[in-house]
């Protein structure tokens, strides 16, 4: 029932920004509907088959292999929850953090920040990766995935909407200025409802359960939350903010908007109280 779930909520993602770029160009003028129709289509494309190799561009990955400590980790893991070999990224951003990305478990990738492989011990990246492959397996990845592309492209109309039809030109509908950020705040709100905080919880039991411990990733947890509200995370679009393992830090701004993750503390004594 949960592979179902998360398998049909990308075609709500995808279909819902179909019919609001379609909404959006109605409202500016009949002639805007095909562009704008043309718009959500391109989107909705690259959003489904690139976004991963997006996000982890975007976190400037570099791709390890064989040999690497972190890929023999990964490996190791990966046969004990039956999954395929995942590509395995390192990126060089000091705040702790690690995520998990792809369409599905065949196109799937994990990624570690420099400064987790430098704070955590073995026994806590055991952990953190085995969190992100529970993701995997049980396709969280194929919805958050598609939905930080979405959010980005909503934040963008919104902002569109109010650089350029408030005031530039004096024939602009200020009710319709008004309409494009409000359905840009919506829509990032319906793609953050779409993205389900159980499943932190539900990938935190996987995790403890596929290492035989929830110890190390109670203790992972704890590093990262405290290490991250210190080094804020250098991710250029706050809506990926969904795909990893602790919210990055990125103060008070608009990414607020896009907070997916339960309070680590709670997740913590789930974990405990599992164990």
């Amino acid at each position: 029932m949960t592979r179902f779930v998360n398998n049909t909520k990308p075609v709500f993602l995808l279909g819902g920004m179909m019919a609001l770029f379609v909404a959006i160009g109605g409202m500016l003028g009949q002639g805007y509907m095909i562009p704008f129709l043309i718009m959500g289509i391109a989107t909705n494309f690259v959003a489904f088959f690139f976004s991963d190799r997006i996000a982890i561009k975007a976190m400037r990955g570099q791709e390890v292999g064989p040999g690497d400590p972190l890929y023999e980790m990964v490996d190791e893991l990966r046969q004990k929850a039956n999954l395929p070999m995942p590509r395995v990224y390192v990126c060089p951003q000091q705040a702790p953090n690690a995520f998990a990305t792809g369409r599905s478990p065949k196109k799937a990738a994990v990624a570690a920040t420099m400064g987790a492989m430098q704070l955590l011990t073995e026994e806590e990246m055991r952990g953190v990766m085995a969190h992100e492959l529970a993701h995997i397996k049980n396709r969280d990845t194929l919805t958050s995935t598609i939905a930080a592309p979405l959010a980005g492209v909503l934040a963008f109309l919104a902002q569109w909407g109010f650089l350029f039809m408030g005031g530039r030109n004096e024939n602009s509908n200020p009710f319709v200025m008004i309409a494009v950020v409000i359905i840009g705040a919506i829509g990032a709100a319906v793609i953050k409802a779409m993205i389900s905080r159980s499943r932190e919880f539900v990938a935190d039991a996987d995790a403890a359960a596929l290492v035989g411990s929830p110890d190390g990733l109670i203790a992972a947890l704890t590093k990262l939350e405290n290490l991250n509200r210190r080094i804020p995370m250098a991710n250029p679009n706050p809506a990926q903010n969904n795909l990893f393992i602790v919210e990055p830090f990125a103060g008070e701004s608009l990414a607020k908007l896009f907070a997916t993750h339960p309070p680590t503390e709670k997740r913590i004594e789930a974990l405990r109280s599992a164990g």
